[in-house]
């Protein structure tokens, strides 16, 4: 998902100099950015070096000109802003050379300059849209990705140096872009991807969700499956478990030939894989040759390959399924993928589920990896799905599933072209999904257990140094079922346990400048009561703030002691400080609604003691162009030094945030007469509730069945410090409906209720008259949920709550 991030000037600077006597090396895009780009980044005082690549040898040869000139600092790489033509309209040929400028190349680039012993800065612009594809709208120009992917495993294998993706929307204008460009070359060391969208900064996170439930594409003897790679262990085993769930026709693709059903080796692999590794090397020996580990681990590799293909077939033939082997076909030879195409076309029509599984992995660092190695590991999955694609034409797609690895979303050493094969399938497989209406599923697995590639050698071991969970079979194999048949649209979904060094931050801030931040929350003119300091923005955990309150100098604490001379922080301010919290990046963003709201526990002040809240906020985007920011109230206490510290989450909530404020509704109100009984009154409910001056809005009451209307106090005594405190929401008039349902509570012989959650609030600007304000509060049928509004006297709503409930106060 994308997340909001600090605006520059609240970042601290990354250590990159653009003045002399650097050096910058600048790959021309086609509409006019790297020309502005050079203009500023001469003004500042570098030496700007320009070549126009067109493929790989000459963006060598480019990079080897501009050493021998003297060394290099950093490389801004501007290819892919340029807009591709539709991948669907381009042969191989057309879909390689697309390739070749962007991603190839700059592999070749970085990697002449790595092998002269430079690692320089790296800034790459793609223009998928301003979040790297990750919007409904999908990837705008996606063959960027391939350039995302190569830029990430770059700042795997050199992390020392600034490296960052700098993602722009579809109408960027080349000004805007080079200026932006350079600024992200100086500040923010935290973020690798990064991109603009609508005044807006965003990184790539993740958030985790579950899976809903079915509603999604039906599974049965029907369904048509093409699968490519079927000889892989992992897919083998992915296979049998659609087949399983389906019953269905399965196209069956890979490199290797059909499966002998009675091969002594494959029988042997499954019963006895010591006495298939002495027959190989005697095999070996009796051929004149030195049976080698690796000579025989080759041999055992290839039975193995060949017993996961028998499984598959051997799986949907036990479903009651049908299975076709076809053998022998390389993903890079359009006509050979187009051959199983047509087979299909002919038997079936369409194929209702197309999932990509096929890839090697060649690890090699990028001064090692020989461009014949980097096309190899690229091409298979990049031809491989264009290939596919082509092939199919307008035959019916239900669903494009394509096997892609951490890899790919978060870059890895060794590994530029496998990374950044993955993200361009990432991406093409988004944006085929709007372009086409399919289901689109985009699978980052993480290393499997048991099972393929990464159960060999010391992978294992590293897995477990890195801090990385690997896959358990059982866990991971139900995936790409789940993923077809759940009740949303698919998307791009890392599987996987602990992620360790993956997702470990880059800066120890997360590229926040902290002292910076209270100038800025000054200049906006936003509330900042329960904003104390603002200590870091992390890429994966969100902004955090840590406040300090002391019960003894604010009355909405001293004045809201629920337990005998223990205050509670009350929950309307906690939804005043998720509220104050999210905007903090995004000052010109008005909160909508909180929604979701729970108190999971009371945050209390015992023996009157300040205390440290903390906060955590992480607003990411949403459909449209609001955010979501995802709130949690925490602490941490430790009641000795001998002990660990106890964390304790106390309340959390969603607040959306959007460009307009929601309308102000109106409603029939009559102030309460003779006809709605007699007043209950302000003596009679505080001397039942807990609330001091500060906190008793009540100043009468109407309970009517099941509905009660409570008039607010006028203010009298502040319930903050300094009194007249600016305020993000209304929390008195939040309080004010929760005191009035907490009262409907009391006169139905109902304990009285604290809060315990809200579905909803959403707050409305004051009316700024000072008029008489009332609380309008319905229960619902079970007694403890209620929902509620706040009203003038003309009607006019400034506070709506639906679905308040609440829980037994502790007596």
């Amino acid at each position: 998902v994308p997340v909001l991030r600090p605006p520059l000037d609240l970042c601290r600077s990354t250590g990159v100099a653009l003045g002399a006597p650097t050096r910058v090396l600048v790959a021309r895009d086609r509409n006019g950015v790297a020309e502005v780009l050079a203009a500023r980044l001469e003004a500042h005082g570098a030496t700007v070096v320009t070549f126009t690549p067109t493929g790989a040898e000459d963006a060598a040869s480019a990079a080897a000109a501009a050493l021998a000139d003297g060394p290099l600092h950093g490389v801004f790489w501007l290819p892919a802003l340029d807009v591709e033509p539709d991948p669907e309209a381009l042969d191989l040929a057309g879909w390689r050379a697309v390739h070749a400028v962007r991603t190839k190349a700059l592999y070749a680039a970085l990697r002449t300059l790595v092998r002269a012993g430079a690692a320089p800065f790296l800034v790459s612009g793609t223009r998928l849209g301003g979040v790297h594809g990750y919007d409904a709208a999908g990837p705008y120009a996606p063959a960027g990705a391939g350039v995302v992917g190569c830029t990430k495993a770059y700042a795997r294998e050199h992390p020392e140096v600034l490296v960052k993706a700098v993602d722009l929307a579809a109408d960027a204008a080349p000004g805007a872009i080079a200026d932006l460009l350079v600024a992200e070359a100086l500040a923010d060391p935290a973020v690798v991807e990064v991109g603009y969208r609508d005044g807006l900064r965003f990184a790539i996170s993740l958030e985790e969700r579950p899976a809903t439930a079915d509603g999604g594409l039906p599974l049965g003897p029907e369904t048509v499956f093409l699968v490519t790679g079927a000889a892989g262990g992992v897919t083998s085993a992915v296979v049998a478990d659609l087949a399983a769930a389906s019953g269905g026709t399965f196209h069956l693709v890979d490199l290797a030939p059909a499966p002998r059903r009675d091969s002594r080796e494959v029988h042997l692999f499954r019963t006895d894989r010591e006495a298939l590794k002495r027959e190989i090397v005697d095999a070996l020996k009796a051929s004149g040759e030195r049976p080698r580990p690796k000579d025989v681990d080759r041999r055992l590799m290839a039975v193995e390959r060949e017993e996961s293909a028998l499984a598959a077939l051997e799986a949907v033939e036990a479903s009651g399924g049908r299975a076709t082997w076809h053998g022998g076909v390389d993903l890079r030879d359009a006509t050979a993928v187009a051959r199983v195409l047509d087979a299909v076309r002919q038997a079936h029509g369409r194929v209702d589920v197309l999932v990509h599984a096929a890839g090697l992995e060649v690890s090699h660092r990028l001064e090692d990896k020989e461009p014949a190695e980097f096309d190899l590991v690229f091409d298979v999955k990049a031809d491989g799905l264009h290939n596919l694609i082509a092939g199919a034409g307008q035959m019916p797609l239900g669903a494009l599933v394509v096997f892609s690895s951490v890899a790919g979303r978060f870059g890895n050493q060794g590994q530029t072209d496998y990374s950044a094969a993955n993200d361009l399938l990432a991406k093409e497989t988004l944006a085929l999904a709007v372009r086409r209406g399919l289901r689109g599923v985009v699978l980052d697995w993480t290393a499997w257990d048991r099972i393929g590639m990464a159960t060999r050698g010391s992978i294992p071991t590293i897995m477990k140094a890195a801090g990385i969970d690997m896959l358990p079979p059982e866990v991971g194999v139900p995936t790409v079922r789940r993923e077809l048949v759940r009740g949303d649209a698919g998307g791009e979904v890392v599987v996987g346990g602990a992620l360790g060094v993956l997702v470990t931050e880059r800066d120890t801030t997360g590229g926040l400048d902290p002292e910076a931040v209270g100038a800025w929350l000054e200049r906006h003119g936003l509330p900042r009561l329960m904003i104390g300091t603002v200590r870091a923005a992390r890429l994966y955990g969100g902004i955090e703030v840590e406040t300090r309150l002391d019960p003894t100098e604010q009355p909405f604490l001293y004045d809201h002691k629920v337990e005998k001379d223990v205050p509670w922080l009350p929950g309307v301010m906690g939804i005043e400080s998720f509220a104050e919290a999210a905007r903090i990046f995004a000052p010109h963003l008005h909160v909508v609604a909180v929604r979701d709201v729970h108190f999971e526990s009371p945050f209390k002040f015992h023996r009157n003691r300040p205390r440290t809240l903390l906060l955590d906020i992480t607003p990411a985007l949403v459909p449209g162009n609001g955010l979501v920011a995802r709130a949690v109230l925490r602490s941490v206490t430790q009641a000795r030094p001998d002990l660990p510290a106890r964390e304790q989450v106390h309340f959390c909530a969603e607040v959306h945030l959007d460009r307009e404020a929601p309308p102000v509704p109106r409603v029939d109100f009559t102030r309460p007469n003779g006809k709605h009984g007699r007043a209950i009154g302000k003596n009679f409910v505080y001397e039942r509730f807990f609330h001091g001056p500060a906190y008793q809005v009540l100043e009468k009451a109407w309970v009517d069945g099941q509905r009660v209307i409570g008039a607010m106090t006028r203010a009298e005594v502040p319930d903050t410090a300094p009194a007249g405190t600016p305020l993000a929401t209304a929390p008195l008039c939040l309080e004010l409906c929760f005191q009035a349902a907490s009262l409907w509570q009391v006169r139905s012989g109902r304990p009285m209720g604290l809060p315990r959650g809200v579905e909803k609030v959403v707050v409305h600007p004051p009316n700024g008259g000072g008029k008489p304000l009332h609380a309008v509060v319905t229960a619902r049928e079970d007694g403890t949920s209620f929902d509620g509004l706040v009203v003038d006297p003309d009607g006019r709503v400034l506070v709506e709550v639906e679905g308040y409930r609440t829980v037994e106060v502790p007596s």
